[in-house]
């Protein structure tokens, strides 16, 4: 049977806001990227949210992004790598203490929003993210697009890898994600959502939004907490891999 992981952004409430649906959507996943204050997030937030994964036997990760909680962390901001470096060390600490306290340890780390985006084509960020992970825990994995700075980076570093795919969202020719600036970069048709993720586990292909094919393989498919009817888009998306013969599955942690 194929496996896949299936990952979601959660965590990403913050004071008296609440954004996304987290705890419906954690029977339904196997991974949980926890946002670490920056981007999304607070203290309080990130405690129940971790809870919440610990309680439905879901991995928990880092997602860390840029300190912009009005952008939601999706506007591009001038870093050094050594500010990179530093942020994201930052995040991962921060959760971690969380998810100790609460008998939990940390299986992944993937950057959120701009900062991911940003990465996956910088290599001086990429690495800068790959050594905050590597000097945190060499266990931990590190997700990217495929073929992205990111993943050579991770590599690079002797990290263990996931490439993830994104279900929910539209594809350029090149392989990034289109802007969500742009029409249709979010994906809202549920069958369309589930038609897309099996085929991108199945056959390692993907239409971009000018209708070429890319060819990817992917060990984690991602859905964004904060799109508008998130609970169920994952329930179906669980479902439709499961019709598929697709099992889900956390990825695995490197070596420590």
């Amino acid at each position: 049977m194929r496996r896949i992981d299936l990952n979601c952004d959660v965590g990403e409430s913050f004071g008296a806001y609440e954004i996304g649906a987290d705890a419906e959507v954690m029977a339904s996943i196997s991974s949980a990227n926890v946002a670490c204050g920056f981007h999304g997030g607070d203290p309080a937030v990130m405690r129940r949210t971790v809870r919440l994964a610990r309680d439905a036997a879901v991995a928990v990760g880092a997602h860390p992004g840029f300190p912009d909680l009005v952008g939601f962390g999706r506007r591009e901001i001038r870093v050094t790598a050594q500010e990179t470096e530093d942020l994201v060390l930052y995040q991962i600490g921060a959760l971690a203490a969380i998810a100790q306290s609460e008998g939990v340890r940390l299986r992944h780390v993937k950057a959120h929003g701009a900062l991911y985006n940003m990465a996956a084509r910088d290599r001086a960020l990429a690495d800068a993210i790959a050594r905050a992970v590597r000097a945190f825990d060499r266990s931990l994995v590190l997700f990217g697009l495929p073929g992205s700075e990111l993943i050579r980076a991770g590599e690079a570093a002797g990290l263990a890898v996931a490439s993830e795919g994104f279900a929910d969202r539209s594809y350029e020719p090149d392989g990034s994600l289109t802007p969500r600036s742009r029409p249709g970069s979010v994906i809202h048709d549920v069958d369309s959502v589930v038609r897309r993720a099996v085929r991108m586990v199945e056959e390692e292909r993907v239409a971009a939004a000018d209708g070429s094919e890319i060819r990817l393989h992917v060990d984690t498919l991602c859905i964004h907490g904060d799109t508008p009817g998130a609970a169920e888009l994952t329930r179906a998306l669980a479902a439709g891999l499961a019709r598929a013969d697709i099992a889900i599955a956390a990825v695995a942690a490197g070596p420590r």
